[in-house]
């Protein structure tokens, strides 16, 4: 290869940038210590936009397009580099390519809850993330405050940036808005348009960069507050809570009645919920006693407990207990113990129930 071949390869002759990432802002044309020669070819594909840098100043900017460049097409660089009558030979320049196409699947949310003061709770904290899309619009504005002397610029350096910003105004907006919490979801394309624009105004001009749209996906709040406002919730489908009560009484009453192993404690089980019944029903406007009148004290009658295979089973009504000895399950020699005893005895030893056990004498004998 001869010195004339040698220097022509050390020339470049198309500046082009084939994109194949999805988050770069910003690529710089590498040239290392080559130049760029009379009428090589620039290629600017569509969503890109080529700016040609000439010693630190932004000179010509070349949108989607196929050009040779020429004196008359670099009027700026012309300019700064002093070709009153053009060039024929090679030149230095930096080809910054600017991405314009919309980066989509941004995302941003709230690091820490927010302190909200809502109309309906007091004081609260909410959650919220969503996503938004970026564009380069001003390349001169992109490349004085953000470039600088960078080979490639990604979104990850702007993101955090942006991020901040969503999430400042958003509490703004959201505290100014005086919107109760169970109402947000209904304001959220609202405010994610109010929230889209007030963030665009602090990018615009200052760093050339566009949010062409901005989605709040959710507003959340705590775990514990959510669980009440399912309770709430329940509690209103509900409806009547006295009558849902009675329901489950009558319920647990049908049940108890259906189960015939359940011997004793089943039949207690049916005593208390029958008088849980006669409870409510003894409340003022449910058919009870009326307001104002005191009935006279019930009597007290006697409660046992029942030692069964080591185990207090009860307590039992006498009436119950009756039952019991006359299906077998108690017996003279069960050990049986209620308030005022003082210790376990046998049921046959205890006066109030040692009638039980008593051996009715046979019919008399017929007349002969």
């Amino acid at each position: 290869m001869g010195l004339f071949d040698k220097l022509r390869a050390e020339l470049i002759d198309i500046v082009e940038w084939v994109d194949d990432s999805r988050h770069t802002l910003v690529w710089r044309f590498p040239r290392y210590n080559n130049q760029i020669k009379n009428g090589a070819q620039l290629i600017v594909r569509p969503g890109q936009i080529a700016v040609f840098v000439h010693r630190g100043e932004i000179a010509d900017v070349f949108e989607p397009g196929h050009y040779e460049l020429r004196t008359d097409n670099l009027p700026i660089l012309s300019t700064l580099a002093g070709w009153k009558y053009g060039f024929d030979s090679p030149f230095k320049a930096e080809v910054y390519f600017v991405s314009t196409k919309q980066i989509t699947d941004l995302k941003w949310g709230t690091p820490n809850p927010i302190m909200l003061r809502d109309p309906e709770f007091g004081p609260i904290r909410i959650r919220a993330f969503g996503t938004y899309a970026l564009r380069a619009v001003d390349a001169r504005a992109l490349l004085k405050e953000l470039v600088g002397t960078d080979s490639a610029v990604d979104t990850d350096e702007v993101t955090e940036l942006l991020r901040s910003m969503i999430i400042s105004t958003f509490a703004d907006t959201i505290g100014s808005s005086n919107v109760a919490a169970l109402d947000l979801s209904s304001k959220y394309q609202e405010f994610g348009e109010t929230l889209r624009q007030a963030v665009q105004e602090q990018v615009d001009d200052e760093y050339g960069l566009e949010i062409p749209q901005l989605f709040i996906v959710n507003i959340s709040l705590p775990e514990a507050v959510e669980k009440a406002l399912d309770t709430r919730t329940s509690m209103g489908v509900i409806g009547d809570m006295n009558q849902f009560q009675q329901f489950q009484m009558g319920q647990a009453m049908t049940a108890a009645a259906e189960n015939p192993s359940g011997g004793g404690a089943a039949d207690g089980m049916g005593l208390g919920l029958g008088f849980a019944m006669a409870g409510r029903m003894m409340q003022p406007g449910m058919g009870g006693t009326a307001p104002g009148t005191v009935p006279p004290p019930l009597p007290v009658a006697a409660v046992w407990h029942v030692a069964v295979n080591g185990q207090t089973r009860g307590p039992f009504s006498t009436q119950q207990m009756a039952a019991g000895v006359s299906s077998g399950e108690v017996n003279a020699e069960t050990l049986v113990w209620s308030d005022g005893m003082t210790g376990w005895q046998p049921a046959g030893n205890v006066p109030q129930l040692s009638t039980s056990f008593q051996v009715s004498p046979p019919p008399p004998p017929a007349d002969s």
